[in-house]
C-alpha cells in the first residue's frame, strides 16, 4: 500500500480523535485538513466514517462501567432511566434537522471558507457564555430532566453546520442551562454516542458502494489513530475542565478561523470545497 496515504491516514485519524470532542469541530477540521492533504473525495468521505467510529469506541471504553451500569438498572434504577430518556430526548432534534437540511448543507457549507466563518462566530458564543458566569444548578448529569436535555439537544442541532462544533455546541448549551463544567462534558460525551453512532450508520449505508476490501489497511491505520487520540483527549478534558474554563479554545477558533481566511484570500493555500 501506498506509505504517503497511510501517513495521510494516521494524520486525519489525530485530527478527528483530537477534535471530536473538543470544542472545535472535527468536521470542520477534517475539510480544512482534508482539503491540504488532497484527501477530501469520495474515498475520503468513506474514510472519515471509519475514523469517527473509531472516535465513538474510545468514549464507550472510557466510560465503559458507566454504560454497563445504565444497562443493567434500566428494570429497576429510576437514575439510569432518566439518563437513557434525557439522551434519546436530546438526540431527536439533530436527528430530524439532520434527515431534513443534510444535503442543503453538504452542498454549501462544507468547504474551508464557510467552516472558517463558522469557528469564528462559534468562538464568540464561548466567549458570550462564559461571560455569564451562569450560576451551577445541576453538578450530576444524573440528575438532568428531559426538559434541560431537550434544550441542550436543539443547540447540538446548531453543530450541523461546519465548523460550528458538536461538542462546543453541546457543552455550552449545558453551561448555559446551568449545568456545572464537568456534568455539561460527561452529557456531551454521552450524547455523542447514539448522535455519532447513527450518523456512521447512515453514512455507511449512503456510501457502502464505495466501499472496497483493498482500503482495508487505509481504515484500520486511520481508526487506529483516532482511537488513540480520542482516548487519550477525553481524559485530559475531563482534568481541564476541573480547573479551567473555555476560552482558550475560544481563542483557538478565532486563530484557526482567520488563518484559514487570510491564506485562502492571499492565494498562499489554494482551498478546496473536497
Amino acid at each position: 500500500m501506498d506509505l504517503l496515504l497511510l501517513a495521510k491516514a494516521a494524520i486525519l485519524g489525530i485530527v478527528e480523535g483530537l477534535t471530536e470532542f473538543l470544542p472545535v469541530s472535527s468536521t470542520g477540521h477534517l475539510i480544512v485538513a482534508g482539503s491540504l492533504l488532497n484527501f477530501n473525495d469520495e474515498k475520503g468521505k468513506v474514510f472519515e466514517i471509519a475514523i469517527q467510529f473509531a472516535a465513538i469506541l474510545a468514549v464507550c471504553w472510557e466510560y465503559r462501567a458507566k454504560m454497563v451500569s445504565v444497562i443493567r438498572g434500566l428494570p429497576h434504577d429510576p437514575k439510569a432511566r432518566r439518563l437513557t430518556v434525557n439522551l434519546m430526548v436530546a438526540f431527536l432534534p439533530a436527528a430530524f434537522l439532520g434527515l431534513l437540511l443534510a444535503s442543503s448543507i453538504k452542498a454549501h457549507l462544507f468547504a474551508p471558507v464557510p467552516v472558517a466563518m463558522a469557528f469564528i462566530l462559534g468562538a464568540f458564543v464561548i466567549l458570550w457564555v462564559e461571560r455569564r458566569k451562569q450560576p451551577v444548578l445541576l453538578d450530576c448529569v444524573d440528575d438532568m430532566t428531559w426538559q434541560t436535555a431537550l434544550k441542550i439537544g436543539f443547540c447540538q442541532a446548531v453543530a450541523l453546520i461546519p465548523g460550528a462544533s458538536r461538542s462546543g455546541a453541546t457543552i455550552m448549551g449545558g453551561l448555559y442551562f446551568g449545568l456545572s463544567r464537568r456534568a455539561a462534558t460527561e452529557f456531551s460525551f454521552f450524547l455523542a454516542i447514539p448522535t455519532l453512532f447513527a450518523a456512521t450508520l447512515h453514512e455507511l449505508v449512503k456510501y457502502r458502494a464505495l466501499l472496497h476490501g483493498s482500503d482495508i489497511g487505509l481504515f484500520a491505520v486511520g481508526s487506529l489513530f483516532s482511537f488513540v487520540a480520542a482516548f487519550i483527549t477525553v481524559r485530559a478534558l475531563l482534568r481541564f475542565v476541573s480547573h479551567h474554563d473555555f476560552t482558550l479554545f475560544a481563542g483557538y477558533r478565532i486563530v484557526f478561523g482567520v488563518m484559514v481566511l487570510i491564506t485562502g484570500a492571499m492565494g498562499w493555500v489554494a482551498w478546496s470545497a473536497g
